[in-house]
């Protein structure tokens, strides 16, 4: 198959040059290009024709492009509320944070020692977040307010030991979109939700009649309500918890600065959305969601947790807390299939919050308030029902028969109001609504505008907060900007992201995330957009959506493609739902087991758990290919109840199958649907297409393959693709009918294109690279890995191959022998490569005791030379333990990494400091000095500290 050129871009975004690519397939042993190709990838997946994609003519050309389809769109001034609120990104932030290479390209803290910085930030986010709910406990950031909310469910069913038939009460006043996901969720577990009235549930008998005298395991409510009326639950509390349930309450982060913490009044857990601190709403997204619970459910919380440790000084550090809860390690008995965060947001959040303070944010709630008091004032004073009591920022108002007629000559005015039905309107204020606004509302209604706005603390009796928040002195060290541009410049120093140098993390795909893909994503035409805005207002970034997934559609062969789920773990949920669903159509109920290979992502099981399915295991062979005869006896034995198979392309082993083929007409044979999973799509783009080989579904990672960055653990995108047959079963949205099929399986994500705002990222990538860029960036993938495959084949065993003794886009490196004769750990390796620079590859997954190494097509040969030697270096050491030169606890390797601090104090290893600090081949002028030793992690979780510590603590380590 005869590739075109590859543009120009193509050779920006591709490390190696031809040059370096003549040396690494010298080195390789392959004779060219295709030749690695051709013996690479077995011939009967490979596609039978290039990719249709024309590339842009340049990076100009694609920002113009970009500028006529953000033209499209209309922003006009937001007041639908809704749980999506006009913000001010403080531009201190913006520009430091969000358009920062150091912020958002780092991965998701795995090696604590060199995150110390973005875990910093996440522990104020929890803070944040733990402070203004009052609860114990709260985590490193959700996928957005609606999955929180439907986490919550799963939770309080675990925590509540419900009787059998247990239902879950959902408040009538819930957002939609709210309600829309946890029902989603709720079908495939078998739990019942029940919609209720709960203004005058007062006792446990009361709630008992409004549910029929059902058991119930868990209460949610929104607070304030989705009609802008602040309610008291307190009695409700204490209804439900006479019941035995526990109580959610899905609360709005800035009006709790100024009600009373959802902890006060019972609630067991809060989540919510900490969009309107500092995020733009993005059309949706993506958006930090958070929870807070007690401390009693704090070690079943799904989520990532930071917490505070110490490393080997006895100095705190920070790291993740309690991942032994987490889908890696429990697979289907994990708490959830998040395994993901939105570290970038909740980063931006949390330093929203820093910036502001506690006096500041009570100014903005104030703002707020005062905007939409005086609204109400006015629209009563001239005969308008305003049927909202108490409110915070959004009032409901009865307008019988004149809705559209408002609403219109408010838009007219630049305003979009919130139409709950014919007769029914609510509008909402937020930070950046102005007097101006009003006026454009009042105008609409033709009543009289105020004239002014008071913003003095609002009288809301019982439910008012009297308790303090952010007294931690982070909250109030950094009123000037030169403070807090210092404050983001020390945490960014302390982190290691891709701007400082290759992460070669298998199974991520830590590749280039080019300035230019990220430049639209700060635009007003697409970053202040509400997704809830009127269709026509929004034609760009839904042409853009459209052609996006069109692009995709022909990547992978797959018939439609849904942009809805947020992360990939979403993506599979969506792609298993829709698995089951189709079942369902057909009249197979029974058809409810996975089978899922030993070597699966951990997410795969637990995502197959969520969906309602039973998870069956089939074995790895020898050579960590799938074992063929045990799937065989695992179909046979399950084949009536078989509804899919989950696999990931190339294996997680990093090998292209050449099986695949016979394993999608074994599992077709029985009935089943096959799931590719997409993590390792990096290895197949214009090389083959999942959907022509036999797959049925799959979901991608655009924060992987294409170009959408990390951002230090997200934001993320997981789209769903699928064959014509399962089209009909996409994710849908009750607010959006154009956002999925009506037959569809309901929504996924709380808005209905998800994480939309970073979308244009992914289109642009593509459309820079075009057919033979995208085709060329896999050949490098593979020519890379296997460049390092042959560098230290010699050094360390490559744990499994293909056919020719190839690997595909990552290859598994064997230290378990050095480990049985040294005593030297993969964890030992990892935090030496912190001493020579690096960040290290994935440990111990899918096989214990390994390591493995994607380098992406990102990386020139210098880079990855750079690590090679590294890691013949380490080997060195290793020997030395081996040979008895020196004991392994004594030894380079398990007193790293080692700090600046470390060796300007007393020294008593028995390596010289230079050996510690300036191994072999690191620059001494771009040294990386990691700010803490190696933590340790099992104190952390035996002393849970999850909320600022006090600054004392760090001064008492020093001492």
């Amino acid at each position: 198959m005869t590739q075109p050129v590859p543009p120009a871009f193509a050779e920006r975004h591709i490390g190696p040059g031809d040059a370096e690519t003549e040396e690494m397939l010298e080195v390789v042993g392959a004779s060219s290009l295709d030749a690695l190709i051709d013996a690479a990838i077995p011939a009967g997946i490979r596609a039978e024709k290039p990719l249709d994609i024309e590339a842009a003519a340049s990076e100009q050309a694609v920002i113009d492009e970009l500028r006529a389809i953000a033209d499209e769109n209309t922003v006009v001034t937001s007041m639908i509320g809704l749980g999506y609120y006009g913000t001010h990104t403080p531009p201190v932030v913006k520009r430091n944070i969000l358009e920062n290479p150091a912020w958002y390209t780092a991965y998701t803290p795995y090696q604590p020692e060199i995150s110390q910085g973005r875990l910093e930030a996440l522990l104020n986010f929890q803070t944040v977040v733990s402070d203004l709910t009052g609860l114990d406990v709260a985590n490193a950031s959700m996928l957005d307010e609606g999955t929180a909310a439907a986490e919550a469910m799963t939770l309080m069913r675990r925590a509540a030991k419900a009787k059998e038939g247990a239902v879950l009460v959902l408040d009538s006043r819930l957002l939609p979109q709210t309600v829309g996901v946890i029902e989603t969720r709720a079908l495939p577990l078998g739990i019942e939700t029940v919609i209720v009235d709960l203004d005058d549930i007062d006792s446990a008998d009361a709630l008992s009649f409004a549910v029929d005298g059902k058991p119930v395991f868990g209460v949610i409510v929104q607070y304030p309500g989705k009609d802008g009326e602040i309610r008291d639950f307190r009695k409700l509390a204490d209804a439900a918890h006479g019941l035995g349930a526990l109580v959610t309450a899905a609360a709005d982060l800035l009006a709790l600065t100024l009600l009373a913490e959802p902890a006060s009044w019972g609630a067991d857990v809060a989540v919510g959305s900490s969009q309107r601190f500092g995020v733009p709403m993005g059309f949706g997204g993506p958006h930090a969601g958070y929870m807070a619970v007690g401390q009693k459910l704090s070690r079943t919380m799904p989520g990532r947790l930071v917490g505070v440790s110490v490393d080997v000084e006895g100095k705190p550090g920070y790291r993740l807390a309690l991942q032994t809860r987490e889908q890696h390690i429990r697979r289907e008995k994990a708490t959830s299939n998040i395994c993901t965060a939105q570290v970038l947001l909740a980063v931006m959040a949390s330093m929203y919050a820093v910036w502001h303070g506690p006096v500041g944010l009570k100014n903005i709630a104030l703002h707020a308030h005062g905007h939409a008091k005086a609204l109400g004032e006015a629209l009563a004073a001239g005969g308008v029902d305003v049927t909202t009591a108490r409110f915070f920022d959004t009032i409901t108002v009865s307008v019988p028969g004149r809705a559209a007629e408002i609403t219109a000559k408010a838009l007219e005015n630049g305003v979009n109001l919130c139409v709950v039905d014919d007769d029914t309107l609510s509008i909402s204020t937020d930070e950046t609504t102005v007097l101006g606004d009003l006026v454009a509302v009042c105008d609409a209604f033709g009543v009289e505008a105020p004239t002014g706005v008071d913003t003095v603390e609002p009288d809301f009796g019982d439910v008012a907060r009297t308790s303090e928040y952010l007294t931690h002195p982070v909250f109030h060290a950094h009123r000037s900007e030169t403070a807090m541009l210092r404050y983001l410049r020390r945490l960014a120093d302390r982190d290691y992201a891709l701007d400082r140098g290759m992460i070669p993390l298998g199974s991520c795909t830590m590749k280039l995330n080019a300035t230019t893909e990220m430049e639209s994503i700060t635009w007003p035409e697409f970053a202040s957009l509400h997704p809830f805005a009127p269709a026509d207002q929004t034609k760009g970034i839904r042409d853009l959506a459209g052609q996006l997934s069109a692009w995709l559609v022909e990547i992978t062969g797959y018939d439609e493609v849904s942009l809805q789920p947020n992360a990939g773990s979403q993506g599979e949920l969506a792609g298993l739902m829709a698995i089951r669903a189709y079942h369902r159509a057909n009249g197979d109920d029974e058809r409810t087991v996975c089978l899922i290979p030993s070597s699966a992502h951990g997410t795969n099981a637990a995502s197959a758990a969520m969906a309602g399915l039973q998870v069956v295991v089939v074995k790895s062979a020898s050579d960590g290919s799938i074992d063929m005869d045990d799937l065989r006896a695992k179909i046979d034995k399950h084949g009536d109840r078989l509804a899919a198979i989950m696999v990931t392309y190339p294996s997680t082993h990093g090998v292209y199958e050449d099986t695949i083929t016979e394993l999608c007409e074994l599992v077709h044979a029985a009935g089943g649907q096959v799931y590719v999973d997409g993590a390792n799509m990096n290895a197949l783009v214009g090389v083959a297409r999942p959907g022509h080989f036999g797959a049925d579904v799959s979901h991608l990672n655009l924060h992987k393959t294409f170009c959408i960055p990390h951002g230090g653990g997200g934001p993320g995108v997981g789209p769903v693709g699928v064959r014509s047959h399962l089209a009909p079963y996409l994710p849908n949205h009750p607010l959006a009918a154009e956002a999925g099929p009506s037959t569809g399986v309901g929504p996924i994500s709380a808005a209905p294109f998800g994480s939309a705002s970073i979308l244009p990222i992914s289109w642009a990538y593509i459309r820079l690279m075009g057919s033979a860029g995208l085709t060329a960036a896999t050949h490098l993938a593979v020519l890379n890995a296997n460049y390092i495959a042959a560098r230290l084949r010699d050094s360390y065993p490559v744990l499994y191959t293909g056919e020719n003794g190839l690997v595909a886009h990552e290859c598994i490196l064997d230290l378990r022998e050095l480990t049985k004769i040294s005593g030297v750990t993969v964890d030992d390796v990892a935090k030496r490569l912190i001493d020579y620079g690096f960040h290290a590859p994935t440990m111990s997954f899918p096989v214990a005791g390994t390591l493995m190494v994607e380098p992406t097509e990102s990386e020139d040969k210098g880079e990855i030379d750079r690590f090679c030697d590294a890691m013949i270096a380490i080997r060195a050491e290793i020997q030395d333990v081996i040979d008895g030169k020196v004991a392994v606890d004594k030894s380079v390797l398990r007193g790293a990494p080692h700090t600046a601090h470390s060796l300007a104090g007393e020294w008593d290893a028995e390596y010289d400091r230079m050996t510690a600090a300036y191994p072999a081949g690191v620059d001494p002028r771009a040294k990386y000095w990691p700010p803490v030793r190696r933590i340790d992690g099992a104190h952390g979780d035996r002393n849970l500290i999850c909320s600022c510590p006090p600054p004392e603590a760090f001064e008492e380590s020093e001492d």
